[in-house]
C-alpha cells in the first residue's frame, strides 16, 4: 500500500449484475461510484486464480511447456501453471499441476510473488512458486489436455523472451525471476521447507 498524502482513488460499488457465468469464467458489469462522486460503469471477469510454477532442473535448466492456445490461434511457449480449485492453497495447486503436466515432482518449494496479469478487466492473481529437486515420475495430463514439455537452459530463455519468442506475461515473469536469483542479484525466497516426494 503507498502511504503518504495522497489522493483516495478507491471506486465503491453502487450495483451489479452477472452478465455471464461459464465453467471456468465470470462476467460481472457494475455501477461504482468514482472519487468524484460521479457513477461509471465497470465490466469485468472474475477468475479464481491461478499458479505458475518455475522448475528449475539441478542443471540450471527450466522445464518449458509449449501447447496450443485458441484465443490466439497458435501455439505458445510457456511455464507449467494452472488454475487453484475450490478450498485448495496455491501450493497444492502448484505441486498438482507441476505433477499433471510435466510429471515432475520437487524436493523444495519457495513463494516468489503474485502477478495480476489483467487488472484493467479481471480480478485473476497469479502466484508464481519456484520448484527445486525435480524428480520425473510420469506426467498425469487431464482430459482433453495437450502439451509438450522440454527443457532449456535458463540464459537460452531469457533470449527467447527479449527475441519476443516467449510471449506469454507469466512466462517472462517467471523466467526473468529466475534470472535474477539465479545471478545472486535478488535474494532467494522464502518458501515453505522441504515438500515431501512425490507430492
Amino acid at each position: 500500500m503507498i502511504t503518504g498524502d495522497h489522493e483516495d482513488l478507491t471506486e465503491h460499488r453502487v450495483s451489479g449484475t452477472a452478465v455471464f457465468d461459464g465453467k471456468l469464467l465470470h462476467v460481472r458489469r457494475d455501477v461504482v461510484r468514482l472519487p468524484d462522486g460521479s457513477e461509471a460503469v465497470r465490466e469485468y471477469i472474475v477468475h479464481p486464480g491461478a499458479v505458475t510454477i518455475i522448475p528449475l532442473l539441478d542443471s540450471g535448466e527450466l522445464v518449458l511447456e509449449r501447447q496450443f492456445r485458441y484465443p490466439l490461434g497458435r501455439e505458445l511457449v510457456e511455464l507449467p501453471a494452472g488454475k487453484i480449485d475450490p478450498g485448495e492453497s496455491t501450493l497444492a495447486t502448484a505441486r498438482r499441476e507441476l505433477l499433471e503436466e510435466t510429471g515432475y515432482s520437487a524436493r523444495s518449494w519457495a513463494r516468489v510473488t503474485t502477478i495480476h496479469p489483467l487488472c484493467a478487466y479481471s480480478n485473476e492473481g497469479i502466484e508464481l512458486w519456484l520448484a527445486r529437486g525435480l524428480r520425473h515420475e510420469g506426467r498425469r495430463l487431464d482430459h482433453g489436455e495437450f502439451l509438450e514439455t522440454f527443457t532449456l537452459a535458463l540464459p537460452e530463455a531469457v533470449e527467447w523472451v527479449r527475441s519476443g519468442r516467449i510471449t506469454d506475461a507469466k512466462t517472462i515473469v517467471g523466467i526473468l525471476w529466475a534470472e535474477r536469483i539465479a545471478a545472486g542479484a535478488w535474494p532467494e525466497p522464502g518458501g515453505s521447507g522441504p515438500a515431501p516426494v512425490g507430492a
